[in-house]
């Protein structure tokens, strides 16, 4: 008896072995959609292309100036920084106006949506830095709208490599869309002129959101290089890569700014003070490439996932007190058969997007996570952490004990693999009630095919990692994944998802980084605006055939701003949560989204598909006024646009 109990022990990994072998084998073999189902699911969707107007007059580049020390490795060090939002930045009422990062040129181009048929709104322009101290060694990287002086119109927010973020804001008095339409101020004070000497913050990730609860809006920045002069060609120090593929806690500090005041006119201020200790030390130093502000739990404390490159994220549960802002770290658990970096906070892979939603109708939101998942390269896997609690009470209790309630199951879902991943959102496109998954992909395009040297890198002892000396050639004419195509994933028939980007012609060979999302024309129809490195960003007018019907709300503070030329689409209500009964019994939940992604914003307005029945739902708001008061209010409304203004109550305008 005990010899043949020492021979089953013996045989335990190989029979473990055959198992998730076995597994393996069943989630590959999920059943594939006939041709004519997949036309029938391509049916519901549509997407026509337009141009996106650019100002000229700019000498583009096709590849950055860097440090000395990253010479070698220059497009790859060039491979982020694209970046695009839509929101409604002249107050007409609709999410027409686009903030775009422009890599070629350095420039943040503010730009109408495309109009077909219709005279611009405006000229394209670039945001301009006003007397603020600037050099020749810093480049944007993203903007994020938000009204960050509360006087009802939608400020920008600018952060880049080699530089602390600039705030753009709106002035009172513009005449019209333009660069003197808006002023720029500093996030973190400093010099107010000359030639620009301060932190050196390399900055790849932004989120607004009222963390502590006290009614203002606060701002995440989220650092990818250590301080340092990164794009200074005349330096050969000062710099370092990550110090491990798998576990690096070597980049750039993350900071919390806490908004503390501002004014309105002609010279609008905003103040926000760094909040000191608020990110947990092993959380701050991640190499952050995307981040998502949330409340998961419903009690209107948004929580924050930050998306690490060379792992491992981190999910940050909010214990703030106004004035007070405090996270702390909270992990997945290991079942049995789980490898390690399939579980939350705990993975060792490249994260590089992140969005919440309700992926599988439990009125819990669930989170996407994109990785690097190359066939032949290096195939990790994307993340779809879906929630296992139903009961938001259980999710606080389990969130209060360290312990975060969601499981990947991107396998089954068909949610695993798509190529090098980058932004993500998940949205209801053909509005069904159903979210699909849009998501961008690929790094650096060229001709030599360098993946065999970048998997010679993933293999290296982590001692030699963090010099640069011993990373390979990705220069100019190099590619690693730089003609993988945009991916389009729509829930199907069969409990999964199937990728339409083929069918949708949106799968063009050029990398893709940021998606804006928004109704653009009032239609109804989600639109999107997409950000290509080292190419044009193009805009996707939503054409598709399904009519269902739809729920947008425009949830704004009480008050706003009447005077200038724009009234203004006043203050958003960002983090305000919406669940929706629809007739049938459906529950919709949804936000308003302070900047979830890697460098795609979507707009503020909140979206719901309600599939083909037109009677009207029950809407539930919860809010924080700008007191920091919570309020809930349930309300019965008609499908299609409403405009709310939430202070003690919900009142429609």
């Amino acid at each position: 008896m005990t010899s043949t109990a020492s021979w089953l022990r013996r045989q335990l990994p190989g029979v473990m072995a055959l198992v998730l072998v076995a597994a393996t084998f069943l989630v590959a073999r999920l059943p594939e959609l006939s041709a004519r189902e997949r036309q029938d699911l391509a049916a519901g969707f549509g997407f026509k292309p337009e141009t996106i107007d650019l100002p000229g007059g700019y000498t583009q580049q096709t590849v950055r100036r860097v440090n000395q020390r990253y010479q070698h490795i220059d497009a790859w060090i060039s491979s982020v920084g694209s970046a695009i939002a839509l929101n409604d930045l002249d107050g007409d009422g609709l999410s027409n106006d686009i903030c775009y990062v422009d890599v070629r040129i350095d420039q943040v181009v503010v730009t109408p949506a495309p109009e077909p048929g219709e005279q611009r709104r405006y000229e394209a322009f670039t945001l301009d830095a006003g007397s603020l101290p600037v050099n020749d060694v810093m480049a944007p990287m993203g903007c994020v709208p938000g009204d960050f002086n509360e006087d009802g119109r939608v400020d920008l927010l600018v952060y880049l490599w080699g530089r602390t973020p600039i705030l753009h804001l709106a002035r009172a008095g513009a005449k019209g869309m333009g660069a003197d339409a808006y002023r720029a101020t500093e996030l973190v004070p400093g010099r107010t002129s000359g030639r620009y000497d301060g932190p050196e913050w390399n900055s790849n990730s932004a989120t607004v959101a009222d963390f502590d609860g006290d009614g203002h809006d606060d701002i995440y920045i989220g650092n990818y290089f250590p301080e340092g002069p990164v794009l200074d060609p005349a330096k050969s120090t000062g710099v370092e890569m990550n110090d491990s593929m798998s576990n690096a806690l070597n980049g750039g500090p993350d900071y919390l700014l806490r908004w503390t005041g501002g004014s309105a006119g002609d010279e609008p201020t905003a103040r926000f003070e760094q909040a000191e200790g608020a990110i947990p030390a092993d959380a701050s130093h991640g190499w952050a490439l995307a981040s998502s502000s949330n409340d998961v739990n419903g009690d209107l404390l948004p929580e924050l996932y930050l998306a690490h490159d060379f792992g491992p994220d981190r999910l940050l549960y909010n214990e703030s007190t106004p004035g007070a802002i405090r996270f702390r770290v909270v992990e997945g658990s290991r079942g049995p058969m789980e490898p390690k970096s399939k579980n939350v906070g705990v993975d060792s892979f490249k994260g590089m997007g992140i969005d919440f939603g309700d992926l599988n109708g439990d009125a819990v939101y669930d989170m996407y996570v994109s990785n690097i998942t190359t066939s032949f390269g290096i195939e990790e896997s994307h993340f779809a952490f879906l929630s296992t609690q139903r009961d938001l009470k259980a999710v606080t209790a389990d969130l209060a004990r360290g312990e975060a309630v969601w499981e990947d199951e991107s396998a089954p879902l068909k949610l695993a693999w798509s190529g090098w991943g980058w932004d993500v959102k998940l949205a209801d496109f053909d509005n069904n009630g159903d979210l699909e998954v849009a998501q961008a992909t690929g790094f650096v395009k060229g001709e030599v095919n360098r993946w065999p040297q970048l998997q010679e890198l993933a293999t290296a002892n982590d001692a030699l990692l963090r010099n640069p000396l011993w990373w390979p050639i990705v220069g100019p004419g190099d590619d690693v994944g730089g003609h993988q195509r945009f991916a389009f994933f729509a829930r199907n028939g069969h409990d999964h998802f199937t990728n339409l980007s083929p069918d949708l012609g949106l799968d063009v060979p050029v990398p893709t980084r940021g998606i804006a999302t928004g109704d653009v024309d009032g239609d109804g129809r989600l639109d999107m605006a997409i950000s290509r490195q080292w190419d044009d960003p193009v805009f996707y007018r939503n054409t598709g055939a399904a009519d269902n019907g739809f729920l947008a709300l425009d949830l704004t503070h009480e008050g706003g701003a009447t005077a200038g030329a724009f009234p203004g689409a006043g203050s958003p209500v960002i983090g305000a949560q919406v669940t929706v009964t629809t007739a049938d019994g459906r529950k919709l939940i949804n936000r308003v989204d302070g900047g979830s992604g890697h460098s795609g914003k979507r707009s503020h307005e909140v979206h719901f598909g309600l599939g083909s029945d037109d009677r009207p739902v029950r809407a539930h708001l919860t809010w924080r006024d700008r007191d920091g008061d919570v309020h809930e209010q349930e309300m019965t409304l008609s499908p299609g646009r409403h405009r709310i203004q939430l202070g003690d109550q919900a009142k429609e305008k």
